[in-house]
């Protein structure tokens, strides 16, 4: 967490059944997934209250995310059905969620309609406060390649906390985007990235006049023009487009991108974070997209010949990366290196850690991805998919833990029990054994969300080792060209690079960002001879 998130948090104090469903929300995320970067914080505004928008790419995953990593109090918006749902419902409520009505779930619309003016006043009055409340101005999760139609309750609540704000004399407040990115939100262990993007500026706030019809009119262009703003600043903040076909591209022109960088300025290819990797991906695109407008033959060609390359890679079952990490010379050295990583792993995989994590782990685990399975089986959404496998998970580990620490604390502290002297057998447990069984019980239920995480480093450790030595024993496959996969890769990789250099991209030092509500393309330009 950065130092604005953790400087706003000391200032604040926050209610306890707050405090801990966001402990709970970041235990499960950390666990979700292997990395989380929190970018550019230092966008968070000093003063005024703060409605945050993004888009809803991943179910559940995105509030508990967002709520795990952004500062003070956040109040956020879900649609009213979920807080049905028995624990769901409750835990919902202590996290500060209102319900939100849509009209397909109403049977009396008047009704629902009133319902959500009132909800949608009292969230303009918290941010005119000062808080802190979350939108999702789509209004429903997708798996979509970018953002759906954006509507108009986001700017409704600035509208309202604005006027608020200034007949009670309060500063101003602003209207943040989020960027929401994930390797795979809907796969285990990925990584994550929450960009806070610079507050918006909006066109002046209609004077209250004694006209309502007048009024109203003006109410409504306002907020139509600000929720096209929004709808843009959304596709800029997260990368939106068109297919996942162009989003796949850019991601993986980025990596020859960034291995080429590196190549030219002498370093070791080393993996990016995946912080680093979201604001390469979005110089790409701009990029991209600029030259597609300037240029659009040449550009047309540069992509169809990437395509091209990625799709023979895909055939021959390897990626980008294998290309650009294959050392020129194959030494004994190099796999040995590989193999003492991995083989370092797995022996303390093996120890107290991995046991206690199979065993405090292992069976709601895997009854989440039998659950997962029949999901996928009915085709639901993917975003579905993954709301419901956190949803189980929330409910199956908890009540397996409480299970597993009975009967380990009967294990142990029981003669009766069958497995006694072979549990006493070890020193650790042994010791345990002088603890009072409430304190035995209580141990065991930290320990096993605590082995899983260590076990899951270790995990991840010889994971990556073993696909290292797989790596090496592609690398020693002579039948797949190297020297002309890496040549073609190079090539493509160098033109990419000599795109980007000749213009002022994202990230660069004289960047400036564009006005709120135009994409990131708006802003790129040429560099002169002189620059």
């Amino acid at each position: 967490m950065g130092n604005a998130v953790k400087a706003s948090e000391s200032l604040q104090k926050l209610p306890l059944s707050y405090r801990i469903c966001r402990r709970f929300f970041r235990f499960l995320t950390n666990i979700w997934f292997r990395e989380i970067n929190i970018v550019d914080d230092e966008n968070l505004p000093k003063e005024g209250g703060i409605l945050y928008i993004t888009w809803h790419p991943s179910g559940l995953i995105d509030p508990m995310l967002m709520m795990s990593t952004l500062p003070g109090r956040l109040t956020t918006v879900a649609k009213h059905t979920l807080f049905h749902i028995p624990i769901l419902g409750r835990l919902l409520k202590a996290s500060s969620v209102v319900p939100i009505e849509r009209p397909v779930d109403s049977k009396d619309l008047t009704s629902s309609r009133q319902r959500n003016v009132d909800r949608l006043k009292s969230l303009s009055s918290i941010v005119s406060a000062g808080g802190s409340v979350l939108i999702f101005p789509e209004g429903v999760t997708h798996a979509d390649s970018g953002v759906r139609t954006v509507r108009s309750g986001a700017a409704r609540i600035l509208l309202a906390a604005i006027r608020e704000a200034r007949e009670e004399g309060r500063p101003l407040p602003n209207l943040v985007p989020v960027g929401l990115h994930y390797s795979e939100s809907q796969r285990f262990r990925e990584r994550a990235a929450v960009v806070i993007e610079r507050t918006m500026t909006f066109p002046e706030v209609p004077e209250s006049i004694e006209d309502e019809e007048e009024q109203d009119r003006l109410d409504r262009a306002w907020v139509k023009r600000v929720t096209d703003q929004i709808a843009v600043e959304l596709d800029r903040a997260n990368h939106s487009k068109l297919s996942w076909t162009e989003r796949t591209m850019i991601w993986k022109g980025r990596s020859l991108v960034y291995a080429e960088k590196q190549r030219q300025a002498g370093e070791a290819l080393v993996k990016p974070t995946y912080a680093e990797s979201v604001l390469a991906a979005r110089r790409l695109r701009a990029g991209w997209e600029y030259m597609g407008q300037e240029e659009p033959e040449e550009t047309q060609t540069l992509a169809d010949a990437c395509e091209q390359h990625f799709a023979t890679l895909e055939q021959r079952g390897i990626t980008p990366y294998d290309v650009d990490s294959r050392p020129e010379q194959l030494s004994l050295m190099g796999y040995l290196k590989y193999f003492v990583q991995w083989i370092w792993a797995v022996v303390w995989m093996f120890g107290l850690v991995s046991w206690s994590a199979v065993a405090g782990n292992y069976l709601p685990y895997k009854v989440n991805g039998l659950l997962s399975w029949f999901l996928k089986r009915r085709t639901l959404d993917s975003s579905v998919v993954g709301t419901a496998k956190l949803l189980s998970a929330m409910v199956f580990f908890p009540i397996w833990w409480i299970m597993a620490s009975v009967l380990i604390t009967w294990s142990l502290l029981s003669a009766s029990s069958p497995i006694n002297e072979l549990l006493l057998s070890h020193w650790l447990l042994l010791e345990i054994t002088k603890l009072p069984a409430v304190a035995v019980f209580l141990v065991f239920m930290f320990w096993w969300p605590a082995s899983a995480k260590l076990h899951l480093k270790l995990y991840a450790r010889a994971i990556r080792g073993w696909r290292n030595l797989q790596r090496w024993e592609i690398w020693k496959d002579d039948t797949k060209d190297w020297d002309l996969l890496v040549d073609e890769q190079r090539r493509l990789a160098n033109e990419l690079v000599s795109l980007g250099a000749g213009l002022v991209l994202p990230g660069d030092e004289d960047w400036q960002d564009p006005p709120s509500g135009h994409d990131d393309v708006s802003a790129v330009r040429r560099r002169t001879s002189t620059a």
